[in-house]
């Protein structure tokens, strides 16, 4: 039998039997279960179900989507991302007019994180490892999901792309979106649990002193930052990326993503007390980041995302129960899920 997480008519978004692509809540959800559909992709390919067997067309089909690629490692052959067309019933002119699909992706490309099963472990705890190295932005499932990316708009342009990860596969995302923003071309994208390499700070319960300690680290790193690079500017894009505003989806009692609610909400603290020259040099740069580069193994840092909106899970609580949850994809298509969303915007 297989597991109740693969299956669509289980744990899916069922209660969504009808199609508004205006609804963000409808969005976020689409683009959640069609990343955990290359989970299920992966997992059906390991226990080798196929035909009516399959469980992952499921969790693509049931919002008119058709598989148009697999992405797969070329170190363990595993499934990492999937390419899915929007594929609706009859004419589109009609299909549109009356169930609001103009403003439907013609295409998503999708990422998964990393799964603990024995055939694809290893080389997603490499990959992991990776992203605390600041080397995965040179693996090739960066690559070839910037490929995938880079072709799909060169032949269908970027308003018609959508781009959404979970975890391992949200960090993919980050950096596939970074590179086209690079080129002047934004493409819409979702991240769902980012990893933020960081102590969780966020998980302290007092916002008095999480604040103090945000604003203190604020000052001294930016102090830090100019004794490493003796007065040189960054080298890093920032600025080029500010155009560039994808939808981050966290939770504050996941220790891998909770991060990014202090890396904006000092961004703002510091805004709020005129420092905001000394935001920007706090922002784009990263210590760790900084040593590693004089290792010899330069770039930026991957939490480096000027533009954003945020949205965070407030269903979440603090026993460990929820803890375990936290992490997971299938928070993000619950029909009682409740976000405090914020748009944080720096302007060129």
């Amino acid at each position: 039998m297989p597991s109740k997480k693969d299956l669509f008519e289980v744990s899916g978004p069922t209660h969504l039997t009808s199609i508004d692509w205006n609804c963000p809540n409808y969005q976020r959800s689409v683009a959640a279960s069609l990343v955990q559909g290359v989970y299920v992709l992966e997992r059906d390919r390991q226990k080798r179900r196929c035909g009516s067997e399959a469980r992952a067309p499921s969790w693509y089909q049931h919002f008119n989507f058709k598989l148009s690629e697999i992405l797969v490692d070329n170190k363990d052959k595993s499934i990492f991302g999937a390419i899915y067309e929007y594929n609706p019933p009859g004419p589109l002119s009609d299909f549109a007019l009356h169930h609001g699909s103009a403003n439907a992706p013609g295409f998503i490309l999708a990422f998964r994180g990393t799964l603990l099963r024995k055939n694809s472990f290893i080389r997603d705890l490499k990959l992991d490892l990776g992203i605390v190295k600041n080397g995965l932005e040179n693996t090739n499932r960066v690559q070839n999901g910037y490929q995938a990316v880079h072709n799909l708009v060169k032949t269908h342009g970027h308003q018609n792309i959508w781009v959404a990860g979970h975890s391992l596969g949200a960090a993919i995302a980050i950096l596939v979106g970074k590179s086209m923003a690079k080129l002047n071309v934004f493409v819409k994208s979702f991240l769902f649990n980012p990893p933020y390499v960081a102590a969780p700070i966020e998980r302290i319960k007092s916002a008095k002193i999480k604040n103090g300690i945000r604003l203190f680290h604020g000052f001294v790193k930016a102090g830090v930052v100019s004794v490493l690079r003796h007065g040189e500017s960054s080298n890093d894009c920032f600025e080029m990326l500010a155009s560039w505003v994808p939808q981050l989806y966290v939770n504050p009692a996941d220790n891998i993503c909770c991060e990014y609610i202090g890396y904006y909400e000092r961004r703002k603290m510091m805004e709020d007390i005129g420092a905001n020259n000394l935001e920007i040099i706090v922002a784009k740069n990263s210590v760790r980041d900084l040593v590693l580069n004089f290792s010899g193994n330069e770039s930026e840092p991957l939490h480096s995302i000027p533009s954003a909106v945020l949205n965070v899970n407030q269903n979440h609580s603090s026993n460990i129960f929820s803890a375990l949850m936290a992490h997971r994809i299938r928070q993000w298509w619950q029909p009682d899920l409740t976000l405090d969303s914020r748009d944080y915007r720096t302007v060129n």
